[in-house]
């Protein structure tokens, strides 16, 4: 489908809502399936839209959008290094049991200028603002610390990213955001939602999704090792002993 038709559909289905009372949010992501192959390099997913107010008037304008890109959640346990004697030794740890995989915002404008800190933390428009849950009690101090170093952690992957700018707004009524996954990503449904902001407050809401998923022979790997763990375990093991042992006869031949 052609991106003018799609355009097309959105502004169709944006006027044949305008009997609701709030504003009408309608999304599209260009790609709702990434496959992941060997060699697969990373890809750009762009997010785009219409939003009209309840009139079926151009309301760009008078909106901002913020789009947030999360990927399946996942815990993670975090450990915090210091230097003892000369040497880095593991020092005190946090788990939290529901770490996004990948974290990504798109604004209009920065999001300070659109929405006090509240309404951010509420909606998480901000990789400060994403919504960590730690297991067990753990002090609000230490908390804020080990999760300010696992967004560092992950923006220097590239997994979390933020890009307050990157969307654009055209015609007061059509919006777009272009977003890259790197080759990195973990597999599995991603969760583009979409923020219509005005006056500091977010009027209407909108959710999409993107199959991230593996082809191929990776396919083939990621299914058998988790449905058979423990057979895959022993061919790993195998194969690195094999390995090594090529290797060694190799070296001795030399």
């Amino acid at each position: 489908m052609t991106g003018l038709l799609r355009y097309g559909l959105l502004m169709l289905a944006a006027v044949m809502l305008t009997g609701q009372r709030n504003a009408i949010l309608v999304p599209e992501v260009s790609q709702n399936e990434v496959r992941v192959r060997q060699g697969f390099t990373g890809t750009e997913l762009l997010l785009f839209g219409a939003i009209l107010d309840p009139e079926g008037r151009r309301a760009g304008a008078e909106y901002d959008i913020v789009v947030v890109l999360k990927g399946p959640t996942e815990p993670i346990k975090l450990r915090e290094k210091e230097r003892f004697a000369g040497i880095w030794v593991n020092a005190e740890s946090s788990d939290f049991r529901s770490a996004p995989s990948f974290f990504a915002v798109a604004a209009s404008r920065p999001i300070s200028e659109i929405v006090d800190n509240r309404t951010a933390a509420i909606y998480e428009l901000g990789t400060e603002f994403i919504q960590l849950s730690p297991s067990g009690q753990i002090d609000p101090e230490k908390q804020q610390r080990f999760a300010a170093g696992l967004v560092e952690q992950r923006e220097r992957l590239g997994l979390y990213k933020q890009d307050m700018g990157g969307v654009k707004i055209s015609e007061q009524v059509l919006y777009q955001a272009r977003i890259d996954l790197p080759s990195n990503v973990t597999t599995g449904i991603y969760t583009a939602e979409t923020f219509a902001v005005t006056d500091g407050r977010v009027i209407a809401s909108a959710v999409a999704e993107v199959d991230v998923r593996k082809v191929g022979f990776e396919r083939f790997v990621e299914t058998f090792s988790q449905t058979y763990a423990f057979f895959y375990g022993l061919v790993a093991v195998m194969l690195s002993v094999g390995m090594g042992w090529i290797a060694g006869r190799l070296f001795a031949l030399v």
